[in-house]
């Protein structure tokens, strides 16, 4: 059984993946994707991880002349690959991962890379928006942010997360109709949001 989580930030989508990976002995995949894909490709992580849920429509200018290593040739430059070309390497990933075992994927289109399996919960978290200002400053000690930052980030982050999903899937990011299932956390609370998903799984 796979189960994908969308979420909004700072709407504990994280945590309750967690929290089912390890009630159900589920593997967990969130950023840890990232590290997979680039050991894999053999591509430089930090590309993956400029590129991540981000759907931009150029490369990022920072990188332009950088090179990486990659596994049909350890001087490729990054210009040679396409935002479209590293979303198929992690989708590859994925899917592979997929087929290993039972396993919790957070974000990264995944639902929609798995679209075509029966055996796939799609998930999407979503919070009232002062408890996600507070969830995103509890969160953020080794580097504290503001009320105020707080807001900013949830917009870009939000816009940043729709954008990527949107232009990768044709469908909606939090829309309803795009997923199985979708909990607003501020109502159930992270542990009976976690039941709830581990009930659904039963069926």
């Amino acid at each position: 059984m796979i189960i994908t989580i969308g979420r909004q930030i700072g709407s504990g989508g994280r945590e309750i993946g967690k929290m089912l990976s390890e009630v159900m002995h589920y593997a967990y995949y969130d950023k840890e994707l990232l590290e997979i894909t680039a050991n894999q490709s053999g591509i430089n992580r930090l590309l993956f991880e400029k590129m991540d849920e981000r759907a931009h429509k150029g490369l990022p200018a920072g990188l332009f002349g950088t090179r990486f290593p990659f596994w049909s040739d350890p001087m490729l430059s990054y210009s040679g690959l396409s935002n479209e070309a590293l979303f198929q390497l992690k989708s590859d990933v994925i899917r592979s991962l997929a087929d290993r075992q039972s396993c919790i994927f957070i974000g990264r289109c995944a639902d929609y890379i798995l679209r075509d399996r029966n055996d796939c919960l799609n998930v999407f978290i979503s919070a009232n928006e002062e408890d996600r200002i507070r969830r995103i400053v509890d969160n953020s000690k080794e580097k504290p942010v503001s009320t105020e930052k707080a807001r900013e980030l949830m917009a870009k982050v939000d816009r940043q997360r729709a954008s990527y999903y949107n232009y990768y899937t044709n469908k909606t990011w939090g829309l309803a109709s795009s997923y199985h299932i979708c909990i607003n956390s501020s109502i159930l609370g992270v542990d009976r949001a976690v039941s709830l998903i581990k009930e659904a799984v039963r069926f």
